[in-house]
Order: C-alpha cells, then sequence, then structure tokens
C-alpha cells in the first residue's frame, strides 16, 4: 500500500485524510520536521510515497492526477509531492536537505511546496498535471480557506473527470459519434473494477468474431461484421478513456493498445478476403494491398516524427500554415478527416461491408488510403523541404532502426562505406531498379534486382541519414519489401499463394510496429539477434525473389507459410518478453493514429 505523511494536524472540517485513504494511501500524520522525516525512511523503498500539507484544500481529482499516476516518478500538485521508487532517492534527499535548512522552521510552512522547489533545483523531472478547472491550494488563513472550498463546490469534480478521459485530439467521427456516450462506459467499468486491459481484450475478441462473421461470405455475416466491428471501435476508445479516468496506466497496457488496433483491422481484412473468397470472388491481393499501404502510411507517420522528435529549427512556412489553418473552426475537422483516421476508417469500412461487397469495401479502402497517404506525405516533404532543421544523432540513430537493415547490407555498409549520394537517392535507385526487375517477365531477375537492392540499402545507410528528406528511406524500404511479396505471390497465380504472402507481411509489419513503439518508449530498437535472425529486410526480400525463381508454383505458397510462421514465432515471443517486462516502458499514444 502506498504511504501518505500528512504535515500537521488536518484542520476542523478538513476531508484530506478521507480523501488519501480513498486514492489507496495509508496516512500517517507527522507533528514535525524529524518526525516527517523518520516516518519518510520508514516506507519501504519499493512504495509509493507522498508528502501532503494538512491545510491542503482541493478535488479529489485533483490529488488523484498530482499522487496517482503511475507514469511518473516524480509528480506534484500545490500542496502535495509523490514519489515513486525510482523518484524515492531525490525525494530523500530535497526533504533532508530542506529540514536542514529550515532551522526550526515548522512543518506548516509549506513542506511539501518547498520539496517540489528543491526537486527542481536538482534538476528532477517532477511532474505537474494539467488540473484547468480543478482547485489545489494549500490556503494560508481562514478567509482564503472558506474562498477555496467555495471554489472547490462550484466545480463538479467528476464531470471535469469525465471530460479528462477523453483524448484532447481526436478524430470527427470518434468525437461526435464514440466519445459522448464511451466516456459513460469508461465510467461503469471502472466502478465495477474493470482495467483498461480487460477491455482492450474484450474489443480484440469483437473485432476477430467481426472477421469471423465476414469470413462466411453471407449478407447476414457482413452485416453482423459491421456492425461488430463498430461495437470493437466503441471499446477500443473506452479501453483509452477508462486509462486516463482510473489512472491505469501500465507497461503491459501499452503494448497491448499499440499492437491490438493492427492486429484487429488486418485481421478484419483477412476476414473480409475468406468472405469474398465463399462467394468465388478471390480479393486477397486488394486485402494485402490495402495492408501494405496502410502499414506504409504510419511508417511514413512515424518516421517524420522521429526525424524531428528533437530537431532545433525554426518553424517552417508549411507547418506555420497548418497551424494558422487549425485555428479556424472547421477546417480542423476537414483536414482530421482527410486524412482517414482509424474512426473514420472503421466505420466506412464497416458500412460498406454491410451494405456492399468486399471487393467494393477493398476499392474504397485503397483509394481513400491512397489519397490520405499521399495528402500526409506531401505535407511532410513540404514541411522538411522548407524547415532548415539541425536533426541529432538520436534521430538519426532512430531512422536507421525504422529502416531495419539486416546482416547482409550491414555487412555492405561495413567493407564499403563510401558515399555514392545522398542516402535517399540510392535508396529510390535500389527500389526503381528492383521494380524493373519484377516486372521484367525474366525467371531470375527479380533476383539479380533484389541483390543490387540489398547492396543499394547497405550504401544508404552507410552515412547517418540526417538529410531533409531522409526519413523517406525506413518507408521506402516498408513498401519495396511488402511489395516484393505482394507481387511475386500475384504472379505465382496458385491458390494459396496470395494468403501466405498476407500472412508473411502481417509478421513482418508487425515486427515493424514493435520496433516503432519501443523506440517511441525510449527503449531502443528490438535486439540485434533479433534482426538478424529475421534476415532483415533486404535479406528477406531477397530470399523470398529466390524462393520464387527456385520452387514450383505449387511450393512457393508453402514455402511463404513456413518462413511467415518462423518470423511470427521469433519476432512475437520476443516482443511478449520485452513488453511484460519490469523495464519495458509505458508508453501510451494520446493522438488518434491514422
Amino acid at each position: 500500500m502506498s504511504t501518505a505523511i500528512l504535515t500537521g494536524q488536518p484542520v476542523p472540517g478538513s476531508s484530506i485524510e478521507d480523501d488519501l485513504r480513498s486514492l489507496g494511501f495509508d496516512v500517517r500524520i507527522a507533528a514535525d520536521a524529524t518526525e516527517a522525516e523518520t516516518l519518510l525512511a520508514a516506507v519501504p523503498g519499493d512504495r509509493r510515497v507522498a508528502v501532503v500539507d494538512a491545510r491542503f484544500v482541493g478535488h479529489l481529482h485533483a490529488l488523484r492526477l498530482g499522487l496517482t499516476d503511475p507514469r511518473f516518478p516524480l509528480a506534484a500538485v500545490p500542496g502535495a509531492v509523490t514519489a515513486q521508487p525510482a523518484g524515492r532517492q531525490a525525494l530523500t534527499r530535497a526533504m533532508a536537505r530542506e529540514n536542514s535548512a529550515g532551522g526550526g522552521m515548522t512543518l506548516l510552512d509549506n513542506l511539501a511546496d518547498r520539496i517540489v522547489t528543491a526537486l527542481d533545483a536538482d534538476g528532477s523531472d517532477v511532474h505537474h498535471p494539467e488540473l484547468g478547472s480543478l482547485v489545489a491550494t494549500v490556503p494560508a488563513d481562514p478567509q482564503s480557506r472558506n474562498e477555496a472550498r467555495q471554489a472547490v463546490a462550484a466545480v463538479d469534480d467528476e464531470a471535469v473527470r469525465l471530460k479528462s478521459a477523453v483524448k484532447s485530439r481526436d478524430g470527427f467521427f470518434t468525437t461526435h459519434f464514440i466519445s459522448p456516450y464511451s466516456r459513460y462506459i469508461a465510467r461503469w467499468c471502472a466502478r465495477r473494477g474493470l482495467t483498461p486491459n480487460q477491455v482492450t481484450t474484450a474489443s480484440l475478441l469483437t473485432a476477430l468474431i467481426a472477421a469471423g462473421c465476414a469470413a462466411t461470405g453471407t449478407r447476414a455475416g457482413f452485416v453482423a461484421a459491421g456492425v461488430l466491428l463498430i461495437a470493437s471501435f466503441v471499446l477500443d476508445c473506452t479501453d483509452g478513456q477508462l486509462a486516463r479516468y482510473s489512472l491505469q496506466y501500465s507497461t503491459l497496457g501499452a503494448w497491448l493498445d499499440a499492437t491490438f488496433d493492427r492486429a484487429k483491422e488486418y485481421a478484419y481484412y483477412a476476414g473480409l478476403a475468406l468472405g469474398a473468397a465463399r462467394g468465388g470472388d478471390d480479393v486477397w491481393a486488394l486485402a494485402l494491398g490495402a495492408m501494405v499501404l496502410q502499414t506504409c502510411r504510419h511508417v511514413v507517420d512515424f518516421s517524420f516524427n522521429e526525424a524531428n522528435h528533437d530537431a532545433t529549427a525554426n518553424t517552417s512556412p508549411t507547418a506555420a500554415l497548418s497551424d494558422k489553418l487549425d485555428s479556424v473552426g472547421w477546417t480542423v475537422w476537414v483536414r482530421r478527416m482527410i486524412v482517414l483516421p482509424i474512426g473514420e476508417r472503421w466505420a466506412m469500412i464497416a458500412v460498406l461491408t454491410a451494405v456492399t461487397t468486399p471487393r467494393i469495401t477493398f476499392y474504397v479502402l485503397l483509394v481513400g488510403c491512397a489519397f490520405a497517404a499521399t495528402y500526409t506525405a506531401a505535407g511532410r516533404v513540404l514541411r522538411s523541404l522548407t524547415r532548415k532543421a539541425r536533426r541529432t544523432d538520436r534521430a538519426a540513430q532512430a531512422l536507421a532502426d525504422l529502416a531495419d537493415n539486416g546482416p547482409l547490407a550491414s555487412f555492405v555498409a561495413r567493407v564499403n562505406p563510401g558515399r555514392l549520394g545522398a542516402p535517399l537517392l540510392i535508396a529510390l535507385a535500389g527500389t526503381a531498379i528492383l521494380a524493373v526487375s519484377l516486372s521484367s517477365g525474366v525467371t531470375w531477375a527479380p533476383v539479380a534486382g533484389a541483390l543490387v537492392y540489398a547492396l543499394t540499402s547497405g550504401q544508404a545507410l552507410s552515412r547517418p541519414l540526417k538529410g531533409a528528406l531522409d526519413w523517406l528511406v525506413p518507408p521506402l524500404f516498408r513498401a519495396a519489401e511488402y511489395c516484393t511479396v505482394l507481387v511475386l505471390a500475384a504472379k505465382a497465380e496458385v491458390n494459396g499463394a496470395l494468403p501466405a504472402a498476407f500472412g508473411l507481411v502481417a509478421a513482418v509489419a508487425y515486427h515493424h510496429y514493435d520496433t516503432v513503439y519501443r523506440i517511441r518508449g525510449n527503449a531502443g530498437a528490438p535486439p540485434a539477434w533479433l534482426v538478424r535472425a529475421i534476415g532483415g529486410q533486404e535479406g528477406r526480400t531477397l530470399l523470398v525473389t529466390v524462393l520464387a525463381a527456385a520452387l514450383t508454383a505449387s511450393q512457393f505458397p508453402v514455402a511463404l507459410t513456413v518462413l511467415a510462421v518462423a518470423v511470427a514465432l521469433l519476432v512475437l515471443v520476443e516482443s511478449i518478453r520485452f513488453w511484460v517486462s519490469a523495464g519495458a516502458p509505458a508508453v501510451h499514444d494520446e493522438g488518434e493514429p491514422a
């Protein structure tokens, strides 16, 4: 149990002790500075501890935000400061220094706030939550206390808590058609002791059932699939709102939240393809194309954001125009809808599934995503060209990790580190040669093209990716690898080739998403042994071309299936090990991914 040390006796009528206990704290009262320091030292090092001014007046949710958020080692609101085990040493030092420097100063003289000042002076990273209309203060006299209590009574604590459970930036469909009621579902779940992870799992199961309904190939199945997909999205919104409502953030929850959205969507694509096949229509190429396009869209966003994560430069004219447009109300929603974020996209897929056919659904999805990808990528390119940024070593390393080069490309970069040109131009040249070889019609031409592509992949990363457009290298590699698998499977013209290719790309895409979320959590890329074991992007591309050339049409799908299973097992085992370990970061997305 967490421990809260009250500095002094609560004033008559104060609810501070009950409030702290309702938040899970064991309350101890310190009469003087020496006793406070003794109580702090007596709290086991593996527990959260808080120092709270006994005169504190404020909303319960203000205390909750300041004292119970598991994401921050140190956090504070006026009159209260808390430390998790990682921040315990800094808190202990700050209290000892304040007490020794106080020279007899009483605890009622804002000890908690003075500790925060000392922590800031030490350079400790103390989280100060945005309280908005919530009250958190330490009144100095009876009149101030009365005014503070009136301010508390004037604001509905629960209404603020419910409102803050919703993301500050969501798409139009999510904001206006889901969040108005999903927040109440989140509160219902919280009051019954359900966790965000349980709701996330329920969302996944609902989406998988939806995919199963779509796979039946019947009109009733398609209608049920559309309804269940929307239900899954409601639960998907609810799990994040529940996490924010009850501050139940966790490492495991971060992993589930980061991966299940893609798993749900791509499983649904597979369900639609299976349903179409039952009706005699083969749309596996469309399903795989939709997955490739959607994944590449995300990599464009991730690469651009990582490239500019800590870049130092003036804001570009393009960014300034974007900010200006955001100041006009209606343009905000239009621009959010244009990029076809997850809410709009899933709503569109659900409706089209219910009233049309899988082929039409995929056609509309591909056109919409292609337009959104073009709009987004064009804006990113314009920003990069008009913004004279100086990118850091961290950004360059992140882009290199996202590139996912394997042992072959790494060997080329080591033995021939010559600079043939800009990294992006080298990567474009290699990709163009690969594309030409795939369309040549000559059996072994793709192997030669893939070999050249592997060599250029090594050359492209022989120096840091710090150019204005070098962030395009990782998404270019993703498109090259995924499209190679798609094209060769389609050219095989044998049953099972495209479904096997779908499975292989899904497994590799999971690896790439896993890489993204590790980097975003400042945990670095997946271990080098894993990248080597699954061949790197250039190694897998070359291997698939060799398999397509060397094997018969009937053998090729079997080889793709074996490769997909092997990659999936390796990346899933390592990913699960990492995300459930105590050292993994709890990264929760506060924006709606495209």
